[in-house]
């Protein structure tokens, strides 16, 4: 099973920050995907804060269905591999 967000919340210079509920946290850089192909969306003012988790996806999300992989997210965040799961950085 994936580790799954509890909550994120928008950090300066496009980081989050993602609880999951296992009770790990961290802190994630996403600057290097900033105004890269669907993640151009970014760079619209106010758009990176409307991150959430979907209860749907089951992962940190943005409007309009632009998610990321929690395996990564996770393994990012807390510098531990997901058991079982390639969590590539």
């Amino acid at each position: 099973m994936f580790p799954r967000p509890h909550s994120v919340s928008a950090e300066p210079n496009f980081r989050i920050r993602v609880r999951f509920l296992d009770g790990a946290e961290g802190v994630v850089d996403l600057s290097h995907l900033r105004g890269k192909g669907v993640f151009r969306a970014w760079d619209e003012p106010g758009f990176f804060e409307r991150v959430y988790v979907s209860p749907e996806c089951q992962t940190v999300t943005w409007p309009g269905e632009l998610d990321l992989d929690p395996n990564v997210l996770y393994a990012e965040a807390t510098g531990r591999r997901v058991p079982g799961a390639d969590a590539a950085a």
